[in-house]
């Protein structure tokens, strides 16, 4: 799929310049970037449906609007971005859709590929990437071969995702560890379920953004988002941009996060 790149803004000052009227740009702090952010990226379908489009013209423009967000990311030195791509439970979906959805994350991860080399992006997945059609796993198994080396910002994608399946597929691989005599029961912490999870070694993220509406966390990142802040936008995953971002982080910036303390 050809489509236009946006990572031709080199520079933080190039990328963000003309902020819309309204969005206070300049009170953003760039000392105080969340860590890890994570987008739901909700609405495709609905955002075709009002455009008068197919379903697949709107997960094709959710395309776009990913690879905008990933840049905007990266400009504003995002330790590691994560985003909801494909869901345990959306094998359920017509299969027509589920097909063009997997087509579509083989090309553009070809696609862009040399992009995220040149943004010096490592790229992991979470989820059982082993249950998806012979080309897409190919595919982004290259991928992640490619882009173990870079130190930059980590990319996490979730495709054949769930946090129920996550977690437990981690007390299955806790209980094997007791069963081989590597570990014993009293030494299984959260520490140590954290790290059978597909996140293990990537921080929490403190800023989950959900598009279109929706307030719920669909099986996504349960362990994961203990204490995350949450944006809620209405706005269609192919509609949210690098603005839409700021207002998110904005957001995030001033709300006092107590972590179930009491602060002064």
């Amino acid at each position: 799929m050809a489509v236009n790149h946006v990572y031709d803004d080199s520079t933080f000052e190039t990328f963000f310049a003309n902020p819309p009227e309204g969005l206070e740009f300049d009170a953003l702090d760039r000392s105080r970037i969340p860590r890890h952010i994570s987008c739901i990226m909700d609405g495709n379908g609905r955002w075709a449906t009002a455009q008068g489009l197919s379903r697949g013209e709107g997960h094709k423009a959710g395309i776009v609007s990913l690879r905008e967000i990933i840049t905007a990311c990266v400009r504003l030195g995002v330790e590691v971005m994560s985003a909801y791509a494909f869901s345990t439970e959306n094998w359920h979906r017509p299969a027509a859709e589920v097909n063009l959805l997997m087509h579509l994350f083989a090309q553009t991860f070809v696609d862009e590929l040399p992009l995220l080399k040149r943004e010096n992006v490592r790229v992991v997945f979470l989820g059982d990437i082993s249950a998806l059609p012979k080309r897409t796993r190919e595919v982004f198994e290259y991928g992640l071969n490619e882009t173990a080396h870079h130190t930059g910002m980590v990319l996490a994608l979730a495709v054949n995702y769930g946090a129920r399946a996550e977690l437990a597929r981690a007390a299955r691989l806790l209980a094997e560890d007791v069963a081989a005599g590597r570990t014993t029961p009293d030494a299984i912490d959260e520490a140590a379920v954290a790290s059978k999870l597909y996140t293990a070694g990537l921080p929490d993220p403190e800023l989950i953004i959900r598009t279109s509406g929706e307030l719920r966390l669909s099986n996504y990142l349960l362990w994961q988002a203990a204490y995350s802040e949450f944006y809620i936008t209405s706005t269609y995953w192919p509609d949210f941009d690098r603005w839409g971002l700021i207002d998110a982080i904005l957001t995030y910036q001033g709300r006092d996060r107590r972590f179930g303390g009491i602060h002064e």
